[in-house]
């Protein structure tokens, strides 16, 4: 589990492709005080497994589905990523529960400065944009951001400088790609309320019980 508190940027050294998988060389600094091989390590917000490190970087091997489903296609030698260790129990919960697994990509339309804010405004599809809440939680490259506001085809987050200043956001610009993973309670939920046979989890149920 993550909770989108980027610890690091790191960058991305190496890049193997098969024929439809592959494997990623990224060096780092910070997060490496720790590691050892099969630790759960999330790049851009994608959950992958050390395969192997060194003194100042580590391996992973991404599949197929994570080519489809993340910009770690787009990734090139030189590209900076944003990285975050697994959570430790009793470790601080400072985001929101992330589990690394992409629900899919969106695309930056805007960004705009407010004073010390900056908005970023970003496209997403019908899939990902039913579990958008305004107020609620999203990831975005592996940063645990709030949704100010939240249109039909797309969602604005307000990042504060320090957020900006120690990920990727601040190299974002308009048309990039990023990899969003919604708040997997509204997905839990969704699935509860689909369950067919003697589910007593209604929306009448919540409703009475204060949660719609």
């Amino acid at each position: 589990m993550f909770t989108g508190i980027v610890e690091e940027v790191g960058v991305i050294r190496q890049i193997r492709r098969g024929s439809v998988s592959g494997s990623l060389a990224i060096g780092a600094k910070e997060i490496l005080s720790d590691m050892k091989e099969g630790d759960s390590i999330a790049v851009n917000g994608i959950c992958l497994t050390v395969t192997s490190f060194t003194a100042d970087g580590f391996c992973v091997d991404v599949m197929h589905e994570t080519f489809t489903r993340s910009n770690v296609s787009r990734f090139c030698t030189g590209t900076r990523v944003n990285l975050e260790r697994a959570m430790a129990a009793g470790g601080r919960f400072g985001g929101h529960i992330m589990t690394g697994h992409i629900d899919g990509m969106g695309t930056v339309m805007g960004i705009r400065e407010d004073e010390n804010a900056r908005w970023y405004e970003i496209a997403a599809p019908p899939a990902i944009m039913r579990f958008i809440v305004e107020k609620g939680s999203v990831g975005v490259d592996g940063i645990s951001l709030t949704v100010a506001a939240v249109e039909e085809e797309r969602f604005l987050v307000s990042v504060i400088p320090h957020t900006a200043k120690h990920t990727t956001l601040s190299e974002k610009k308009r048309g990039d790609l990023v990899n969003l993973e919604n708040d997997c309670i509204g997905k839990y939920v969704e699935k509860l309320l689909k369950t067919t046979g003697e589910s007593k989890v209604t929306k009448h149920f919540l409703a009475e019980n204060g949660f719609l």
